[in-house]
């Protein structure tokens, strides 16, 4: 992707306003029209603004939009019948008689910080708009949450957003990740972006997992996620109030240990007394040093992780959390009921040396106090101790001294607790082994993956996999 300066909000919103091909109209609830009020500012806003407004009153936006079951009003389903309402309005009362025009809508529903600083602020923002007049609308739909501390700020914020947003759709729609940067033109540190969705006709060839990976990448937020069908989703839509378990891996490629933490660890995460199984959410993490552990992140390595996750009904997250303590404060913000890390036990031993090894000398409870709230609990999948053989869990870790009598609280409250039922059978599978006999064409990885991970890795070929299709499919019949 080659550099690119930033354009100041003003001469985006006039370039907008020059081109006479498009026409449409702004909707916005909750901070004000600064959106809108960009495009006016900058002169020959007649060309382009069909209408604007803003159903602040509930009562109003009710009848307008109709009323959202949930009761809340800054929420996606709420963006949504905005977008239907006023392109509908567009089409039916201008498309006969603009027939070279590229219509758009932008809507937002939006709540800026409050009075006592409560409640940080954030919002739904979106577009649906034309390419090519006549032609079919395409959409594009985000989340973001404002970082500034005093309310008029925040509407500043919405306002340069929503035009770089326009602009964006206009001028960058055919480079992704072009798209996603301009986005915090003029406002980086100022908001985070933490959901994107692209879709319609002439957005179509774009994977949307991948503009997961470019908001987590490019800096615009720490996590985001996507479901089983490769659909972005948003934390607050998905995880709100929700019993949580993330398991945290490589998936490079999952192999069966990853199957298996998968599902010893929900079927004990599930049997917890304060969980609810009907609010329950299973997460597979794989996080932007995981990615870049080769070097560079390579997006097909990317796919290809996500392309198996997918095909193992996987809602994804990727993040810019590498530290346990990153992740929970993260997901704070939702009002998890409760939260359940799946680990290695060796990566928790490298946790636990890690802080030791920071805070020794300072605050150590402090340091564990960010990793182990009340309501989080780590799982703790065993290994096999590559000298000696011997199971390795949490009960018999290598402990630094220093650390013993606070690590021994921790297990005393299953805030630590190890994971039963596992297959000891499998114990020796790791992922790099997998893709080296992969890479290797050594068919012996074949029974150290799902059946489903090996079928998929083969007839997509992933991750270097480049054997006889034919022979392939053959083989499979035989086995059959």
């Amino acid at each position: 992707m080659k550099l690119r300066q930033p354009i100041e909000p003003e001469q985006k919103a006039l370039e907008i306003n020059l081109d006479e091909s498009v026409y449409g109209t702004f909707a916005e609830i909750g901070a004000g029209q600064e959106v809108a009020r960009h495009f006016f500012q900058v002169g020959a806003a007649a060309g382009t603004i069909a209408k604007t407004m803003s159903a602040y009153d509930k009562v109003y936006s009710d009848k307008i939009y109709g009323v959202e079951p949930t009761g809340r009003y800054v929420c996606e389903s709420r963006l949504y019948k905005m977008l239907d309402h006023e392109y509908g309005l567009l089409e039916d009362r201008l498309g006969p008689l603009k027939t070279s025009t590229r219509f758009f809508a932008f809507a937002d529903t939006v709540s800026a910080i409050n009075y006592s600083k409560t409640s940080q602020g954030h919002g739904w923002m979106g577009m649906r708009f034309q390419l090519d007049p006549q032609g079919h609308p395409n959409d594009v739909v985000l989340h973001v949450k404002m970082k500034d501390k005093d309310n008029s700020l925040q509407q500043q914020a919405i306002g340069i957003l929503g035009v770089n947003l326009v602009y964006a759709c206009f001028y960058y729609h055919h480079d992704p990740e072009q798209f996603i940067t301009s986005l915090v033109d003029n406002l980086r540190e100022r908001i985070e972006v933490d959901m994107i969705r692209m879709t319609g006709p002439e957005l179509d060839h774009i994977d949307n997992r991948l503009l997961s990976l470019m908001l987590v990448k490019n800096g615009l937020s720490k996590v985001a996620m996507f479901d089983a069908k490769g659909h972005n989703i948003h934390a607050s839509e998905y995880l709100y109030k929700q019993h949580v378990l993330v398991v945290r891996g490589s998936f490079r490629p999952a192999t069966l240990v990853n199957q298996d933490m998968l599902k010893v660890g929900y079927r004990q995460f599930v049997r917890e007394t304060e969980v609810d199984v009907s609010k329950t959410r299973l997460l597979c993490e794989i996080t932007l040093d995981n990615l870049r552990s080769g070097g560079e992140i390579n997006e097909k390595d990317f796919l290809d992780r996500a392309e198996l996750l997918c095909g193992m009904d996987q809602v994804t997250l990727i993040s810019d959390c590498e530290e346990h303590h990153k992740l929970i404060a993260y997901f704070s913000d939702y009002r998890i009921l409760n939260l359940g890390l799946v680990v290695g036990v060796k990566i928790l031993l490298n946790t636990i040396n890690q802080k030791f090894e920071e805070h020794k000398d300072g605050d150590l409870l402090a340091a564990f106090g960010e990793l182990f709230t009340k309501n989080v609990k780590l799982y703790i999948y065993p290994s096999i101790m590559d000298a000696t053989g011997e199971l390795l869990t949490s009960e018999n870790l290598p402990i630094p001294e220093g650390v013993k009598f606070l690590y021994r609280h921790l297990l005393d409250n299953r805030q630590l607790v190890d994971i039963e039922d596992f297959n000891s059978k499998i114990l020796a599978i790791y992922s790099k082994d997998v893709l080296k006999k992969i890479k290797d064409q050594d068919g012996s990885w074949e029974k150290m993956v799902p059946a489903s991970v090996a079928r998929m890795i083969k007839e997509q070929s992933l991750f270097g996999f480049s054997g006889n299709r034919v022979e392939l499919v053959n083989r499979d019949i035989s086995q059959n």
